[in-house]
């Protein structure tokens, strides 16, 4: 009989260090600190056969609980500059911009989707997303979905 995969959640203290050392590895090779998955292991200071057991079992799920993933819709005018005021806005903001996707503009406006990750603290960031229909050219703002 198959056994079905179980998730929990526990805190990093209790477990042994190997995981938290493969999640580091599992970083560096991520953000491009390393080049292979060896050199990142000796860095870290595991094995690999240790990095390879456990990298398909061990996830951090701390960006998941600390961050919001916020997805917009928007339509703004066909115009130099609009869409990078809207970014520029969102920068200031301290949001990560995770997917931009605009069509091509129609009749003077383009729609444009927007995938960011807000942190933590939040809920004012997620209001002030509204003042984004105060820039220029931004004809239409609406936030589909807040996790």
């Amino acid at each position: 009989m198959e056994k079905k995969s179980q998730l929990i959640v526990a805190d990093a203290c209790i477990l042994p260090e190997v995981f938290t050392k493969v999640l580091e590895v599992k970083k560096l090779i991520a953000q491009k600190g390393e080049k292979s998955s060896a050199s990142a292991c000796k860095r870290v200071g595991i094995s690999r056969s240790a990095y390879y057991k456990y990298k398909d079992f061990v996830f951090s799920y701390e960006e998941l609980f600390n961050r919001k993933i916020v997805n917009l819709y928007l339509l703004l005018s066909d115009s130099p500059g609009v869409l990078s005021s809207v970014l520029v806005f969102l920068h200031d903001l301290n949001a990560n911009i995770l997917t931009v996707n605009q069509s091509i503009p129609v009749d003077g406006a383009a729609a444009v989707n927007i995938s960011l990750r807000l942190s933590d603290d939040s809920e004012e960031e997620l209001v002030l997303l509204n003042s984004i229909t105060n820039l220029g050219g931004v004809l239409e703002v609406k936030i589909l979905s807040a996790e």
